[in-house]
């Protein structure tokens, strides 16, 4: 950075003055001479000028215009008026002018016109006055103007770079980047800058290259970017000794500027004007220290300066009024149980102090005490109420007994001890009495109550037991300090049992308990004749109640906090007369396990039991699930056992009841005495509740026969219950019942229907007999002949077997057929009596009809010819025909177109007579016709 001051004269020629008294113009008196400098460092233009003698003779209040050009252009960049009045000593006047463009980058010129403040008339303007730059100038390479500048956080900065004649600028940056405006003309090339931020670097580089290819091408600069310094704060002075004076202050914010640019702080006395020769140091805090001599009232001034600004803070004050001690030093003491002497030096020789004691007790209390210097040499203090062999930290400040500053610096920390003393209070003592053969076996806890103090480094117990009869001989037995139980055996008269606490000192006072003489079950069969009650848990403990009574002078609960643990760490809690409840909590206590609680009142050192509670903390759902053991099925119900299922302490909570879950048939349960239950997969069951946990069978009813059901039994607590998981599977059996009732409501009545059925056939086939067809028949499988669609048996193809008259004379007319060598018999049958026929096996016959004049009668069986035409069959009778045509035929033969020759006429006329009955003939079944030796 160019840091010369150059100055350029210019003395203009003197101007002759003139003068008009006309009435309508003004005087003017021009400018006679200007002269221009400028300060490259702060890039302000210095202008000087006069208007000559004349004018501050007169003393006239004159007004200036201004005018400022740089030779980059014609264009006036700055134009300013500027008024003053003119007195008598003749001296110039001047006028400064800050540039925002550094002046080493342009000529800059000037030119001033005056008037008389009151006139109207301006005179002419002064000759321009130029200083020059270096844009005029030959250099050796491109330069960038300013270099090395500090410039303020959120200012504004332009930068020049000034190449050579007829050279380009061909690159100008700066580095980091950041927003520029970029101005250019032939030979400068500017950048301007708005808001600089400090870039968190240690500065800004700006870079600018000509076009070239020999010499020195380039140029570099930097640009500093800070802030100003803070005004001093917390700035104050004081003293030790009223000779040697320290002021302290704070440095303020970080102006981002280190090194040469760095604060720098100066600290100076106003009423000698002297620059205070001190060595500032800075850390947390800045500090400065001298000797002052024999001054007392001191005016002390520090001022922080950086190129971008200075700041200053001043303190007055009587040296006197700024005492600040040194710490005390040298820390003794001497100890007895219940207080402390400590002793102490200071360096304030000469100088009434005031001291302060701070005492912190074992259990962080901090205690002060106040006390008064008056020694010459050490000061002490005396701090009663303390406990015997208890360890306490102590140590001083002190400050100016008058004209109070502040406090000195804490002394060193001193930890002391008192000495031992005899035990004071009590032992908190209890006691579990277990009844055996003989006596009992009772064990003994003890444990440091709160109003209890060893006051000693080494304790030790020591138990002693007898009778309560007067003449017996006391036992005893001592434990070191890590024991807090023991076990003795007593017999069953009443006990007297002392444990004290003992140090190097003395012996505690002793805590007694009386055990009462017993029998040896008493007490067994009066605690198990107490009930144990539930009691309800919460995060916070478990809440005992009992019911108080003013025999008793204080209540005692005991309880183990690992009841499932041996040993079972045995605890006791002692209350009050007045107290009837309490919430008994313990870091040990753990949801889901069962707490067992006794109550006992206490009087004259003897012990009741009262009462006893169980609870948990906090119930969590049964471990276990019931096992069914037993499973009893009907067709509509199914009775589930579970008798071994524990309810007692094992468990997690207690056991409130059962819930037996049945799966639904359909999605909605409609099992009567149930409940709808919705899985968390939405399935459904069936759920009854029992609320009794000792009833450990269930029956489910109303259950359908011969189906499948699914069924699980699940204990709850106070927790709840574990989730469904497992079933049972049962299929209930099939209802006999049922078959039952289906025999007597569909068998039964389909059987007497059959019967019916069968007798009314019966009746039928004797009433009203159903002829047979002949196209069922297994005769038609013989040889045949048709008749038109009809089958025809010839009469050589079968013989009847019988044939059935309505009497003997009528059967007895028939023995023409005395070579069918019959033998006859008899039926009776519905009251008339029948004679059967029956020819002989394998006989043939030839029915040819013979030709005489022998009248001849035929029989046919209608019922396998009934559709025959008369013309059909020579041996067909008309007669026949036509009486099958009016009605049906009840005399038949056996088979169709069988023909009988009747040899006498008169038993053909007979047959005739007889054909047209219909009962006259009764055929016999078909299925008893033999045919060719054949069953048909």
């Amino acid at each position: 950075m160019m840091n010369h001051f150059m100055v350029l004269a210019v003395l203009l020629p003197l101007r002759t003055c003139y003068t008009t008294y006309s009435q309508q113009e003004s005087i003017v008196f021009p400018v006679t001479y200007l002269n221009i400098s400028k300060d490259l460092a702060l890039q302000r233009l210095l202008v000087e000028w006069d208007v000559g003698k004349a004018a501050h003779d007169a003393e006239l209040a004159m007004s200036f215009e201004i005018q400022v050009r740089r030779t980059d252009g014609t264009t006036t960049v700055w134009t300013e008026f500027h008024n003053v009045t003119l007195d008598k000593s003749g001296k110039p006047l001047h006028w400064i002018w800050d540039s925002d463009l550094p002046l080493e980058c342009m000529s800059h010129s000037v030119r001033i016109r005056s008037k008389a403040e009151t006139s109207q008339t301006w005179s002419q303007w002064s000759l321009w006055n130029t200083v020059l730059g270096l844009d005029t100038s030959s250099n050796s390479g491109p330069r960038i103007f300013p270099n090395e500048k500090v410039v303020e956080e959120g200012s504004d900065i332009t930068l020049c770079c000034v190449g050579r004649k007829s050279h380009i600028i061909k690159e100008f940056f700066l580095v980091p980047a950041v927003h520029v405006f970029n101005h250019t003309n032939s030979q400068v090339r500017l950048i301007t800058v708005k808001n600089v931020v400090h870039q968190k670097v240690p500065h800004i580089t700006v870079y600018c290259e000509e076009s070239c290819d020999e010499g020195q091408c380039y140029d570099q600069a930097v640009l500093f970017v800070g802030k100003p310094p803070d005004t001093p704060t917390d700035f104050s002075c004081e003293t030790q000794d009223m000779r040697i004076v320290t002021c302290t202050w704070s440095q303020g914010g970080d102006t981002y500027l280190y090194g040469s640019n760095s604060p720098k702080y100066i600290l100076s006395e106003g009423f000698s004007q002297k620059t205070i020769p001190c060595t500032v140091s800075c850390s947390k805090r800045c500090s400065c220290s001298w000797d002052i001599g024999q001054q007392r009232i001191c005016n002390i001034t520090v001022t922080v300066e950086n190129p971008l600004g200075k700041k200053t803070a001043t303190d007055i004050f009587d040296v006197t009024h700024r005492i600040y001690p040194a710490a005390p030093f040298q820390l003794w003491e001497e100890c007895r149980d219940t207080e402390i002497t400590l002793y102490w030096k200071h360096q304030n020789k000469g100088i009434e102090l005031f001291c302060q004691t701070e005492v912190v007790h074992p259990d962080g209390k901090v205690e002060l005490h106040n006390s008064s210097d008056m020694h010459l040499h050490y000061a002490s203090i005396t701090l009663g109420g303390l406990q015997p062999y208890t360890e306490y930290t102590a140590r001083v400040h002190c400050g100016a007994a008058k004209h109070f500053w502040r406090w000195s610096e804490w002394s060193e920390a001193r930890t002391i001890r008192t000495k031992e003393a005899t035990p004071s209070g009590k032992l908190d003592i209890w006691r579990e009495i277990t009844p055996v053969m003989g006596g009992r076996n009772v064990t003994l806890f003890w444990k440091q109550a709160p109003s209890f103090r060893a006051n000693g480094g080494s304790i030790s117990y020591e138990v002693t037991w007898e009778k309560v009869e007067e003449g017996s001989k006391p036992e005893s037995i001592s434990f070191s300090s890590i024991y807090n139980s023991t076990k003795i055996s007593i017999d069953n008269h009443a006990y007297r049992i002392n444990i004290m606490a003992k140090n190097n000192v003395n012996y505690s006072l002793p805590s007694v308990l009386i055990i009462p003489r017993t029998t040896g079950t008493e007490e067994e069969l009066s605690s198990s004749e107490i009930k144990e009650e539930q009691v309800n848990g919460s995060y916070d403990g478990i809440f005992i109640s009992w019911e108080p009574s003013h025999t008793y002078d204080s209540y005692i609960i005991d309880w183990c906090n690992f009841p499932k643990l041996q040993p079972c760490d045995f605890q006791w809690k002692r209350f009050g007369p007045n107290t009837s409840s309490a919430l008994i909590n313990s870091a040990a206590f753990v949801p889901g396990v069962r707490y067992s609680f006794h109550i006992y009142g206490s009087v004259a050192n003897r012990a009741c039991l009262l009462e006893k509670k169980t609870g948990y903390l906090r119930e969590l759902p049964p471990l276990l699930d019931p096992v069914v053991e037993k499973v009893e099925l009907t067709f509509n119900a199914v009775t589930l056992s579970w008798d071994s299922y524990p309810t007692n302490e094992s468990q997690s909570g207690f056991v409130r009841g059962y819930h037996v879950y049945v799966s639904p048939i359909q999605e909605d349960c409609n099992l009567i005495g149930s409940k709808k239950h919705v899985l968390p997969d939405d399935s459904v069951l069936c759920k009854y509740t029992i609320e009794n946990p000792e009833e450990k069978r269930y029956t489910v009813k109303h259950l359908l026969s011969n189906t499948k059901y699914k069924l699980v039994v699940k204990a709850y607590t106070g927790g709840g219950e574990t989730p469904i998981v497992n079933f049972i599977y049962i299929d209930t059996p099939f209802n006999s019942n049922m078959l039952y009732l289906l025999v007597l409501l569909v068998i039964v009545p389909s059987l007497a229907a059959a019967i019916c059925h069968w007798k009314m056939k019966w009746v039928k086939e004797c009433c009203c007999p159903v002829i047979p067809s002949p196209n069922k028949s297994k005769v038609l499988s013989f040889k045949e002949f048709k008749v038109g669609s009809e089958k025809v048996l010839k009469i050589s193809d079968c013989i009847p077997d019988m044939l059935a008259m309505d009497n003997k004379a009528e059967a007895q007319k028939l023995h023409p057929w005395s070579q069918l060598s019959s033998v006859p018999t008899e039926e009776k049958t519905d009251g008339h009596s029948s004679a059967w026929i029956y020819p002989s096996e394998n006989e043939e016959r030839d029915f040819t009809a013979a030709p005489t004049s022998q009248t001849y009668t035929w029989f046919e069986n209608f019922a396998y010819s009934s559709h025959l035409a008369v013309g059909s069959d020579p041996y067909q009778i008309p007669e026949t025909l036509e009486a099958s045509k009016q009605q049906e035929l009840s005399v038949v033969l056996y088979q169709p177109h069988y023909y009988f020759g009747i040899s006498n006429e008169d038993t053909a006329s007979a047959l005739r007579g007889t054909a047209g009955s219909k009962t006259s003939l009764r055929p016999t079944s078909q299925t008893a016709v033999h045919c060719l030796g054949r069953r048909l």
